[in-house]
């Protein structure tokens, strides 16, 4: 079992040009988890720093561009909006990654804290570039 002292991070590198947002989140996802590790612990924070790069031309199949709705909550009545997956994408490109990679880690503290592994970046320039990350393939994922 892995343990917070023998955990190896390394950053990733993963271009979002053209794909598929609910493929591409799968992925991104299991690589802040760590599940493509083979010392993956359920419980321990083993994923890797993953740095998406090109997050506004990430895509939608069918009609979900005009159709998906985001939906949030002020806490004051009548404070519920709801944005169209369109608008959301023209306002903050990297917030529907962002929140289709958050639905798909666990629902907890650990959780929280491995959603701090994952940049996401509008554009092909970031400001991870001392920390060397390594260009990753999504297509060698299973």
């Amino acid at each position: 079992m892995a343990n917070k002292a023998t955990v190896q991070q390394e950053w990733l590198l993963v271009d979002a040009d053209n794909e598929v947002l609910g493929r591409l989140a799968s992925k991104v996802a299991m690589l802040v988890r760590g599940k493509h590790k083979p010392t993956f612990t359920p419980h321990v924070n083993c994923g890797d720093q993953v740095v998406v790069i090109n997050a506004d031309k990430v895509r939608l199949t069918g009609t979900k561009m005009a159709d998906k709705e985001y939906q949030r909550y002020s806490l004051y009545p009548g404070g519920q909006t709801r944005e169209k997956a369109k608008d959301l994408k023209a306002r903050k490109p990297e917030a529907l990654l962002e929140h289709a990679v958050r639905g798909m880690l666990p629902k907890n503290r650990l959780g929280r804290r491995l959603f701090n592994n994952l940049h996401v970046v509008v554009g092909s320039s970031h400001k991870h570039e001392a920390q060397k990350p390594r260009n990753f393939d999504l297509n060698t994922l299973k």
